[in-house]
């Protein structure tokens, strides 16, 4: 198997977990590290041993060698970094979530990717969770029946002096706010392990900090067998994090995962024995997923398999994100989720924050 090399734009705090999980996938390596900020990419450059640098031009220009490059920038510059890459340089991308924040940027991106013949790797690295991969089992081989009624809720904490750590955060452009950031993951599960999600009402507010993104959501959901769900997303929870948990009540049990990063099976009724054994303690909130999500992107670069998320599933799960946006904008009536409209805030332009995070150009 081919070595796959691998570059880092963005050294942020899910970066060094992205360069720990490399150093651990065989046929990957870490070669280069860049931030704006010289401090971070020389400290992460330093403690991996690679080059680093401030400038990703001056990056890929100089070592031709580099696969692909890993775009871990703020959400609303995914977009524009990871175009500039593949148009400049004709590289493979692996994004940090969400992958793009409009389903048209998706949309842009993939088919230059299919033009240069190069692939594009969304993260969503809670998938692979041993408790989440229990739970998906168990519904395919009918050990939870059918599902009856889905249920996520997510209370967090988020005060503002968090929001306040940087520009972007807190802005429909580059990061939206509950749903597209602290609960994203856990509706991305709603449809890996739920399915296609066909309607949504969604309302929400800003309840706890000086925002303009909403802190809470409350919403209803509807599958197409009949199956329903409920959601409640909120980082206006004070003092600390208290729950981040996902249901499924099924025609035969139920099923309960929680945890940090979905990382706990918490109820498992067929089987109460399987919690131990497919519960994991992890030492931060991203879990050990990336290295499954590496290892898929090694094998993908080698013709082995393809890799586990498709353009068509980045692309659902994007679309049920809007949904709930959708929703809002119309005063919480009921919006279909395969549909080609869009939210009118969440990742709309703001070039007086992309100014603050563009790289310049030689």
């Amino acid at each position: 198997m081919s070595a796959v090399k691998v570059a880092l734009i963005g050294c942020g705090r899910v970066a060094g977990h992205h360069l720990r999980s490399i150093a651990k996938v065989d046929g990957g390596t870490i070669v280069a590290v860049c931030d704006l900020v010289a401090e971070k990419a020389k400290a992460y450059g330093d403690e991996f041993g690679v080059k680093w640098f401030t400038n990703y031009h001056e990056m890929l220009q100089s070592m031709p060698e580099i696969d692909v490059v890993a775009v871990i920038t703020p959400s609303g510059m995914h977009f524009e970094h990871a175009m500039e890459v593949m148009e400049r340089y004709s590289k493979h991308l692996i994004v940090e979530k969400p992958t793009f924040m409009r389903p048209e940027q998706l949309h842009a991106a993939y088919d230059l990717a299919a033009r240069q013949g190069r692939q594009i790797f969304p993260v969503f690295q809670n998938r692979h969770n041993k408790a989440v991969q229990k739970v998906k089992h168990s519904l395919e081989n009918g050990e939870l029946g059918d599902i009856r009624i889905m249920n996520v809720r997510l209370r967090w904490c988020r005060p503002q002096r968090y929001y306040d750590l940087a520009p972007w955060r807190g802005t429909f452009s580059h990061d939206g706010g509950a749903i597209s950031n602290q609960g994203i993951h856990h509706i991305d599960l709603l449809r890996y392990l739920g399915g296609e999600v066909e309607s949504v009402s969604a309302t929400m507010r800003t309840l706890g900090a000086e925002i303009e993104v909403e802190d809470t959501v409350v919403s209803t959901y509807t599958y197409p067998s009949g199956a329903v769900g409920s959601l409640e997303v909120t980082t206006a929870a004070r003092p600390d994090d208290f729950e981040a948990s996902l249901s499924i009540v099924g025609s035969k049990g139920l099923a309960q995962l929680g945890g940090w990063a979905v990382n706990e099976l918490q109820v498992f009724t067929p089987d109460p024995n399987a919690c131990a054994e497919y519960s994991e303690k992890i030492p931060d909130a991203y879990g050990f997923g990336h290295i499954a999500v590496y290892e898929g992107l090694v094998a993908a670069l080698n013709g082995v398999r393809p890799f586990q998320v498709s353009r068509e599933d980045c692309l659902a799960s994007l679309k049920l994100w809007h949904s709930f946006y959708r929703s809002d904008e119309a005063g919480g009536a009921w919006v279909t989720v395969d549909s080609d409209e869009q939210s009118t805030r969440l990742g709309r332009a703001n070039d007086t924050v992309s100014d603050l995070y563009r790289t310049p150009k030689p």
